[in-house]
């Protein structure tokens, strides 16, 4: 096996717990993201190469949405981590046709733009599989679908695979590859880095500078830039929100717990929320969801009952008063709901509060649909000017309307 010069000073030290779990094969795909200088693609390279090295039957690809870019990207990238592992002398690199060869055992790299996903179905390999994928710009690609149609086309065989996915954020939250990123899944690890990770030798002195400069002119533009956060096109209704995972300790901690529940059938949907708010520091928490379809009332209570819903003495269930039957029925079924006080204004004063909080706190692995309305609602801008229009935008926001409903004895001081 070759001796790699040097590994670590290769590699930033904020990718060494991500280079333990590829080299001990405790995942399966490596998702990466951050903004500029975060090396994520060196590391990619590098790990690409010797994972290659590690499985001699092994072939690799290396995609990026538009083909033309692979030259001066990925195939740029790769050349520089055989050279900087030194490993140059057995390597055939060539541009036509675009292809990296490891020479000892024939195993190649191959590069691929998917602006025609069906010719990857055509591809022949001397030997052995494809088991290496890099996915570089995964944004760029054209939604989830794509992404998992290549996989299922070129992983095939072989008793080893490895996918990388690499990309800077969007700076909205209703990119797919952002949403894609809160997603868990067995044997993925999502890793974020940025250039404060990164050795500062290894950037410059002008990069720095630029990067200071920008964070004090700039700093929304800096923070999507240098740090990769998803900072909004300035249309967000929700800027305190804030995707955090919740242990199952935590939710059991909660007392008082707030729920809400907005009725719907199709097209539009039941849809359910369990909330806890914070007094003391003004951040409120949803922790649970349900969304169905079609579902009738007496299914619904009982999916609420089996999750023991207001089992706690001062829980709370408050539930769209325009169905006054439907909160009836549940009264009956033996939950204790509450309809909703509506009246004029009440939407807008709801909205209100929910922005005012400090910070609205959603697990996007237990409420993935909720997380997407919050982060997904944004004001409308008149189509002519550009202009932000007044009012709330109404629609897809089914969660939205439940844990407003949900909070309705705080925001309009009830009491409890």
């Amino acid at each position: 096996m070759t001796t790699y010069r040097h590994l670590t000073s290769l590699i930033s030290p904020a990718f060494y717990d991500a280079h333990k779990a590829v080299k001990d094969n405790q995942i399966d795909e490596l998702l990466t993201k951050g903004g500029r200088g975060s090396t994520k693609s060196s590391f990619i390279s590098i790990e690409l190469i010797l994972l290659l090295l590690k499985h001699p039957q092994c072939h690799a690809a290396a995609m990026r949405k538009v083909g033309n870019t692979l030259r001066t990207s990925v195939y740029a990238q790769l050349c520089w981590a055989v050279s900087v592992l030194g490993l140059s002398n057995q390597f055939r690199c060539t541009v036509s046709p675009m292809e990296m060869t490891y020479l000892r055992t024939g195993q190649k790299i191959l590069f691929f733009g998917i602006e025609d996903p069906q010719k990857l179905k055509s591809l022949k390999l001397p030997f052995g599989y494809m088991g290496i994928i890099w996915f570089e710009e995964l944004d760029q690609f054209a939604g989830e679908e794509e992404i998992r149609n290549v996989e299922q086309t070129m992983l095939r065989g072989g008793e080893f695979s490895m996918v990388f996915k690499s990309f800077n954020p969007p700076a909205t939250a209703r990119s797919w590859a952002n949403r894609y990123a809160l997603e868990r899944r067995e044997r993925r690890m999502v890793h974020s880095s940025t250039y404060l990770t990164t050795p500062e030798e290894w950037l410059g002195p002008r990069f720095l500078a630029d990067a200071e400069h920008l964070k004090e002119t700039k700093p929304a533009a800096y923070a999507h830039e240098y740090l990769g956060e998803v900072v909004g096109s300035g249309t967000a209704v929700f800027e305190n929100l804030r995707a955090e995972f919740i242990t199952d300790a935590q939710v059991q901690s909660f007392d008082r717990r707030l729920f809400g529940v907005d009725w719907g059938w199709y097209p539009d949907p039941w849809a359910f929320n369990g909330c806890y708010y914070s007094a003391g520091t003004g951040t409120l928490t949803v922790f649970d969801e349900l969304t169905r379809w079609r579902t009738p009332n007496p299914d619904t209570a009982q999916l609420l009952k089996d999750r023991r819903i207001c089992s706690g003495e001062d829980d709370r269930l408050t539930a769209d008063s325009a169905e006054e039957k439907s909160c009836g029925d549940y009264r009956a079924f033996g939950l204790p709901c509450r309809g909703a006080e509506k009246g004029p204004g009440s939407v807008s004063a709801g909205m209100k509060w929910l922005q005012s909080r400090p910070r609205i706190v959603i697990d996007p692995v237990r409420c993935p649909d909720t997380y997407r309305e919050f982060s997904e609602c944004e004001y409308e801008r008149d189509k002519k000017t550009g202009e932000i229009l007044q009012g709330y935008p109404d629609l897809n926001n089914h969660h939205i309307d439940a844990v407003r409903y949900a909070t309705e004895c705080i925001w309009k001081r009830r009491g409890r």
